[in-house]
């Protein structure tokens, strides 16, 4: 079975992720293959540091945070970056889905899953819910950015409340970790039942 999981920045998607890995779900993160998408030698990065040479650092490689200044401020820069990388990942995604057993649990771990169109590719959706200031706090002390840069990076994704209205399974994360745990773990069961596991 194939789940999309997704959540605003700092919502804690990815430690919901880690749960269901200790689950036993196969967990495969857009983030961690975008980067691979971008890697030095590869097509999309000599794509980008022809439309946006500001984007890539002396090195080469690129300056993730130079290009999340330019996207997050320019509509129309962030969808023909998204063009670009979104059907290379969505690949490299699936080749890796692939490879898992009969009845295991994919779980594809996407921040623009219903903007991108992915959740159309999947039995089922999760959207992890955080209570706003919760999530500033976490993104400007984990990022090291300003308040200001995290809230244009929230304004850039789906507003909660509508991914709350399109997903299959909500799980809020407002709570102590053991709440967060307690509602993966019913999360899991759900999904489990959903495959006859």
């Amino acid at each position: 079975m194939k789940v999309g999981l997704t959540g605003g920045i700092g919502s804690g998607k990815s430690v919901v992720a880690e749960l269901l890995r200790v689950h036993g779900a196969r967990i495969i993160d857009t983030d961690a293959l975008s980067r691979q998408v971008v890697a030095p030698g590869g097509e999309a990065l000599a794509v980008i540091a022809r439309r946006w040479p500001q984007a890539i650092a002396p090195d080469g490689t690129l300056d993730r945070q130079a290009m999340a200044a330019i996207v997050f401020s320019d509509a129309q820069a962030r969808a023909g970056l998204n063009a670009l990388l979104h059907p290379r990942i969505r690949a490299l995604a699936f080749e890796q889905a692939a490879q898992a057993k009969p009845g295991e649990i994919v779980v594809f771990v996407v921040p623009l899953l219903f903007e991108s169109g992915f959740w159309k590719l999947c039995d089922k959706t999760v959207a992890v819910i955080a209570p706003l200031e919760q999530r500033l706090r976490r993104v400007v002390e984990r990022d090291n950015v300003s308040e200001e840069h995290a809230r244009a990076r929230m304004a850039a994704q789906i507003d909660p409340d509508q991914a709350r209205r399109r997903a299959d399974y909500v799980v809020e994360n407002g709570g102590t970790p053991d709440d967060l745990r307690l509602r993966v773990d019913s999360l899991w069961n759900a999904l489990s039942a959903c495959t006859g596991a």
